[in-house]
C-alpha cells in the first residue's frame, strides 16, 4: 500500500497505476463502514485509493473539527488489512493553497435538512470532493447511504460538471442493534449508546407505518416522539423525502427516504433508510 502526503507524490503514484481505479474519500476515524466501502471499490476496480482529510470547510464555527477523533495509524492499519492500494493524506496547505478562493456550490438538493441546520456545510462538502475527484481521476468513487443527503449533493455535482466517475452509495453498516456506524458514536457516553438506538427503530417503526398505509404525518410525528421519550435533546428533522430531489413528500411516490438528524448529550446523529 502507497501512502502520500502531497498532490506531486500523488501525480506520481497515479501514473503508475494501471487499469481502473475506484474512491473511498473519508475524513479518518475509519471503522466496518468505510471499510465496506474499500471492499465494493475493489468489486468495482482493479485498484482501491482512499484519502483521509479532515475538511474544516464542512464545520461551521460551533462544530467538532478540533476534536473531530484522529487517528492515524490505526487507519492506516485497517487500510492495508482491507487491500487498499493508495492513501492520500493531503495537508489543509495541499487542499487549499494560499490565495484559495473558490467555492462548489450545489443548489436545491442541499437547500433542505443538513443544509438549514449546518449553514455553509455542504459548499465545504462539494468543494473538498470535486478536488479530490480531480486531484486522484478514479472510474468511480464510493460512498455511504447514511449521509443520504451528502450523496444526493455529489451526485448531483458530478452531472451537472461533467465530471467523469461513476458515483456509487454503499449501504448503510449497522451495529447488531441497528446503531449506524459513524466516527462521532465515539463521543456518546454508555448510557446515551444504549438511548441512541431510538434513532433507527424510530425511522424503522415510521417505515412500517407508511409502508402499511399509515398516514406519514403520523408516522413522522410518532418517531419523534419516540427520540423525545429515548433523551435527545434536539431533533432537527425526520422526514420522508425524495430519493433524487429531497424534497419532503407527505405521500410516497417513487423511490422514498426517511432521513433524520437528532442530537443525544453533545453528540448529533444522522440516519436514513430506504422506503
Amino acid at each position: 500500500m502507497q501512502i502520500v502526503r502531497n498532490s506531486e507524490e500523488l501525480a506520481q503514484a497515479r501514473v503508475s497505476f494501471d487499469g481502473s481505479l475506484a474512491l473511498v474519500p473519508t475524513m479518518g476515524a475509519l471503522h466496518a463502514g468505510h471499510m465496506a466501502l474499500v471492499d465494493e471499490g475493489g468489486k468495482r476496480a482493479d485498484k482501491v485509493a482512499a484519502s483521509i482529510f479532515v475538511n474544516p470547510a464542512q464545520f461551521g464555527p460551533n462544530e467538532d473539527f478540533s476534536r473531530y477523533p484522529r487517528q492515524e495509524e490505526q487507519d492506516l492499519a485497517m487500510l492495508g488489512e482491507a487491500g487498499c492500494d493508495l492513501v492520500w493524506m493531503p495537508s489543509v496547505a495541499d487542499i487549499y493553497p494560499h490565495g484559495f478562493a473558490t467555492t462548489v456550490s450545489v443548489a436545491g438538493v442541499s437547500d433542505r435538512w443538513e443544509g438549514e441546520a449546518r449553514p455553509g456545510h455542504f459548499d465545504g462538502v462539494a468543494t473538498v470532493v470535486a478536488k479530490l475527484l480531480l486531484a486522484v481521476g478514479p472510474d468511480v468513487a464510493l460512498f455511504g447511504e447514511k449521509d443520504f443527503q451528502q450523496l444526493a449533493v455529489i451526485r448531483r455535482m458530478v452531472r451537472d460538471l461533467g465530471i467523469p466517475v461513476e458515483i456509487v452509495g454503499v449501504p448503510t453498516v449497522r451495529e447488531p442493534d441497528g446503531l449506524a456506524l459513524s466516527s462521532r458514536n465515539a463521543y456518546l457516553s454508555d448510557d446515551q449508546r444504549a438511548r441512541a438506538v431510538a434513532l433507527p427503530n424510530a425511522l424503522k417503526a415510521s417505515r412500517g407505518t407508511i409502508v402499511g398505509g399509515g398516514s406519514v404525518g403520523s408516522a413522522l410525528a410518532q418517531a419523534k416522539q419516540t427520540l423525545v421519550d429515548a433523551g435527545f435533546l434536539k431533533i432537527d428533522y425526520v422526514a420522508l423525502v425524495d430519493a433524487d430531489t429531497l424534497e419532503p413528500l407527505d405521500i410516497p411516490q417513487g423511490a422514498t427516504r426517511l432521513i433524520a438528524a437528532a442530537t443525544i448529550g453533545s453528540t448529533r446523529l444522522i440516519d436514513s433508510i430506504a422506503v
